[in-house]
C-alpha cells in the first residue's frame, strides 16, 4: 500500500484514529506523571483537549485539507486544558498554519506540517525544557524530514515519525533527571506518541475508522438527549436539581464488576430521579436523568463498564444565571477572574473583589474556552486573570491572547498567591501596572499544601508510600508522614520563621476544622504578634492549604 497524496478524508480519519488511541491510553499516560500527588491528569487533559479537535473535524464536511486542519486546530485550542493540552493545541496550530493553503498534501507538505508544529510549540513555552513533549515533537519531526529525502510515500514518512517519537520518548529520562529518578518517561511525550500511532494506524488501514466513534449510539438517541428542555422556567419547577448524563461502554475498564441488567438499572433510575432517557445499543448505554445525587449515578455506571461521557449541570444554578442575565448590568471598567476549587475558597475570592470564580484547580483544569467565555460574561473593559495553579497558567495566557477584551494574566500558581495578589489590586490603575504590582505581591506569600500520595516513589531523597500524607512548600515535596496531623504540623513548622505575622489555614473537604483551629489558637497564644485565620475552604485534593506571610 502506497499513499502519494493525503486528502481531507485521509486527514479526518487520522485525527479520529489518533483521538481513539489517546482515549484508550489515558490511564497509562496519567500514571507516568512524576509527582505522586493525585493530579495525574496529563492524559486526561490531552484527551479532553484533543477530543475538541476530533469533534470539529467530525462535524465538518470540508474537503480542503488545509481548511479542515485549521478547524481541527481551532477545536483543540478552545478545548485546551492544562499545560499539556495547551502545548498540544500549539503543536497542531503550527501544523495547520504550515499547510493552510494546501487542498491535499504531498510528502513535502506532509512533513512541513509536523515541522511547523515544532516551532509553534517551542514558541508557546516561555522556558522550554528538553526531555518533555517538546523534545518528542521536535525529534519525531526531524525523523520524518530525514525520511522525506528518499521517500515518496506518506505512510513511510509517518512510520519514520512514529519511530522517531518512540526513540525520543525512550530517551527522555536521560534528558530530565527527575524522570530518571522516578523511573518513568515523559507523560506528555507518551501522549503525543500515542496520537501519532493512531495517525499511522489510520493510514495503513490497521485500525478501521468509525467516524462517530465517541458520539451517541445513534442520531435518534443524540436528539432525544439534546432536544429535551433543560431550562425549567422557575425554581419551584425543579424536583431533582442535577441534569446528569453518562455514557457507559459495557464490560470495559478496571471497575466493571457486574453484568448489565436493564430491568434492575431502570428500577434504580426510577428511584433516583426523573426525566429519564435510557438508550441501550449493543455495548453502549447512554443515560440522561435529573437527580439529586449524580455521584451515585456515575458510581452505578462504572460497575457495568467504562464511563466515556460525563456531563452534570446544576439546573438551579442555571435558573440563577438566567435570572441574573435578564437583569442588564452596566459595563464595568475592570473585572477580575480567578480559578478556585471549593465553595469556601470561592467565597473568599469574591469577598476580596473577584468578579467571577471559575471552578477548577488540581485535577480539574479549565479550558481556554472557559476563560474566553468568562471574559465575555464579565462585561468589563479590562480583565485580570488569576490562574492560581501552574497547570492552568498557559490556558489563561492563551485566553488573554485570543480575547477581544484587553486582558492580562497575573501568574499566580497557588490559592494563597491569588489571594495575596488581590490585596494590591487597584481599580484606578492601568492593566500593566496592576499586573506588575499584583505579580510582585504574590511573591510575598509562602504556600503550603497537604495531600496524599497515590503511589510508592522517592523524590529528592524523600521516600513516599502510597496513601502517605505529603507536605509541599511552594510546590516542592518536603516530607511524607503516615499521619495527616503530623504532616500538617511539621509542614507548617518548616514555613514559620521569626518574621511571620499572618498565617491562613484553608481546611479542605477531607480536613478537620476543629483540629486546624486548635493549631491556630496555640500559635496565637505563643506569639502575641501573630494573626492566624482558619477558613473552611472545602477544597478537594488538598486536606489543608497554608499561607504564611
Amino acid at each position: 500500500m502506497k499513499l502519494n497524496h493525503l486528502t481531507a478524508q485521509n486527514f479526518r480519519e487520522m485525527v479520529i484514529a489518533g483521538g481513539k488511541r489517546l482515549s484508550e491510553n489515558v490511564d497509562l499516560i496519567n500514571k507516568l506523571n512524576v509527582f505522586p500527588v493525585p493530579d495525574g491528569d496529563t492524559g486526561t487533559n490531552m484527551n479532553m483537549s484533543f477530543e475538541s479537535g476530533v469533534k470539529a473535524v467530525q462535524q465538518s464536511n470540508e474537503e480542503h485539507v488545509g481548511r479542515l486542519a485549521a478547524q481541527f486546530s481551532r477545536g483543540i485550542l478552545m478545548g485546551a486544558r492544562g499545560n499539556s493540552g495547551v502545548i498540544l493545541s500549539q503543536i497542531f496550530r503550527g501544523f495547520s498554519k504550515a499547510i493552510e493553503e494546501c487542498e491535499t498534501l504531498d510528502t513535502v507538505n506532509f512533513v512541513k506540517a509536523f515541522v511547523g508544529g515544532v516551532e509553534s510549540a517551542y514558541n508557546a513555552v516561555m522556558k522550554p525544557v528538553e526531555g518533555t513533549i517538546l523534545t518528542v515533537t521536535r525529534e519525531s519531526a526531524m525523523a520524518g524530514d530525514q525520511a522525506a529525502h528518499d521517500a515518496e510515500d506518506i505512510i513511510e514518512i509517518m512510520e519514520a515519525i512514529v519511530q522517531g517519537a518512540t526513540v525520543s520518548l525512550d530517551n527522555t529520562p536521560e534528558q530530565l533527571p527527575v524522570l530518571k529518578e522516578v523511573g518513568v518517561v515523559d507523560s506528555g511525550g507518551k501522549g503525543l506518541l500515542t496520537i501519532y500511532e493512531g495517525f499511522l494506524s489510520a493510514l495503513t488501514g490497521e485500525t478501521p475508522v468509525d467516524i462517530s466513534y465517541h458520539t451517541a449510539p445513534s442520531d435518534t438517541s443524540h436528539e432525544m438527549i439534546h432536544d429535551m428542555d433543560e431550562n425549567p422556567v422557575k425554581m419551584e419547577d425543579i424536583t431533582y436539581g442535577y441534569c446528569t448524563e453518562i455514557m457507559v461502554r459495557l464490560g470495559e475498564g478496571p471497575t466493571a464488576n457486574k453484568d448489565y441488567d436493564s430491568d434492575e438499572f431502570r428500577q434504580f433510575l426510577e428511584d433516583s430521579g426523573d426525566s429519564i432517557v435510557l438508550i441501550e445499543d449493543d455495548d453502549i448505554v447512554k443515560l440522561h436523568i435529573h437527580t439529586e445525587n449524580p455521584g451515585a449515578i456515575m458510581q452505578r455506571g462504572v460497575e457495568f463498564g467504562e464511563l466515556i461521557l460525563i456531563k452534570v449541570d446544576n439546573m438551579r444554578e442555571q435558573i440563577r444565571e438566567i435570572e441574573a442575565d435578564q437583569a442588564p448590568e452596566p459595563r464595568k471598567d475592570y473585572a477580575v477572574i480567578a480559578v478556585a476549587a471549593g465553595e469556601g475558597v470561592a467565597d473568599l475570592f469574591r469577598s476580596v473583589g473577584v468578579d467571577i470564580v471559575i471552578e477548577g484547580g488540581q485535577t480539574m483544569n479549565p479550558a481556554t474556552e472557559d476563560f474566553v467565555k468568562a471574559i465575555e460574561k464579565a462585561n468589563a473593559d479590562k480583565v485580570i486573570l488569576l490562574p492560581n495553579n501552574k497547570n492552568i497558567l498557559m490556558a489563561t495566557e492563551q485566553a488573554a491572547e485570543v480575547s477581544e477584551v484587553p486582558a492580562v494574566v497575573v501568574s499566580t500558581v497557588s490559592i494563597p498567591e491569588g489571594m495575596t495578589a488581590m490585596m494590591v489590586f487597584d481599580p484606578n490603575a492601568s492593566l500593566e501596572d496592576n499586573q506588575a504590582e499584583m505579580t510582585e505581591m504574590a511573591k510575598e506569600v509562602t504556600t503550603g499544601q497537604i495531600t496524599y500520595s497515590i503511589r510508592d516513589t522517592e523524590i529528592d531523597g524523600i521516600k513516599i508510600k502510597e496513601n502517605d500524607f505529603m507536605g509541599l512548600i511552594n510546590d516542592d515535596i518536603v516530607l511524607a508522614e503516615k499521619n495527616l496531623e503530623d504532616a500538617f504540623e511539621k509542614t507548617l513548622d518548616q514555613m514559620l520563621d521569626e518574621d511571620t505575622e499572618i498565617v491562613t489555614i484553608l481546611v479542605g473537604e477531607d480536613g478537620d476544622l476543629d483540629f486546624a483551629q486548635g493549631v491556630g489558637d496555640r500559635l496565637m497564644d505563643a506569639n502575641d504578634y501573630m494573626d492566624v485565620e482558619v477558613i473552611d475552604g472545602k477544597q478537594p485534593v488538598y486536606n489543608y492549604i497554608l499561607a504564611v506571610e
